[in-house]
């Protein structure tokens, strides 16, 4: 448990009669990028929600930071991105962030830095919801680096982003995990399962494989993430 921030054990959730997740067991190791990956509609995001201490389970346990997800012990030391933008489009990105420092105990400072982290200094006076859907990604972003949190839920985080910004946020989130932070990832775009520290490959609910990206590459006989993950998923299923 020392060297995790997440412990998953036989984890299922429900839906109504389908299996959203089903007897899943995996950890996230301290200070590392873990990325989540997999087909949309894999059970990326229900994952995430269950570590966030947001889904109701059916079976099974998740430790975080050595608490029960969504223990109120973790919520300051807890960032979660979802997918949809949670700020107020009727703020500036400045506004945003200013309000929720005060919820965090930020400064001023921690606001200028969080802007200019995640690429939003000259937009910071514009209204959130005039803002591009990537954008608006950034500022939600921006808001859960205020507090510098132990842990990083990102659930798609580059989606809409163009290879700039990609490239710059992928930067950003190494340099977190260099200050000791964890991040876990979600993504479909298989090249960034190569950024990534260790990967989780998930389908239909279930997981595939937990490797770096070089194991993958080998278990995958492919130098090609996504081919590598093809050839997993059809091994899979066989």
């Amino acid at each position: 448990m020392m060297n995790s921030s997440v412990e998953v054990d036989a984890l299922t959730v429900r839906r109504g009669r389908r299996v959203v997740l089903q007897d899943l067991s995996l950890s996230v190791g301290r200070g590392t990028i873990t990325g989540l990956l997999g087909p949309s509609g894999c059970g990326k995001t229900t994952l995430i929600r269950c570590v966030a201490g947001t889904q109701q389970v059916a079976s099974g346990s998740v430790t975080v930071l050595g608490e029960p997800a969504g223990s109120p012990a973790n919520r300051s030391r807890v960032g979660y991105v979802t997918q949809a933008s949670s700020v107020y489009p009727d703020l500036t990105a400045r506004q945003n962030l200013e309000y929720f420092a005060t919820l965090t105990g930020a400064g001023s400072a921690d606001v200028n830095r969080a802007l200019s982290e995640v690429g939003l200094t000259d937009q910071a006076s514009q209204v959130t919801g005039h803002l591009s859907g990537g954008q608006r990604t950034r500022v939600s972003l921006a808001a859960a680096l205020l507090a510098r949190p132990e842990l990083y839920l990102l659930d798609e985080p580059t989606v809409g982003l163009d290879p700039v910004l990609r490239r710059d946020l992928w930067q950003l989130f190494a340099a977190l995990t260099a200050d000791g932070a964890t991040l876990l990832v979600s993504s479909h775009v298989m090249d960034e399962a190569g950024r990534c520290d260790r990967v989780l490959l998930m389908r239909a609910g279930g997981l595939l494989a937990d490797d770096s990206p070089a194991g993958l590459r080998r278990a995958g006989r492919s130098d090609d993430l996504e081919q590598a993950f093809l050839t997993i998923a059809e091994a899979g299923a066989a």
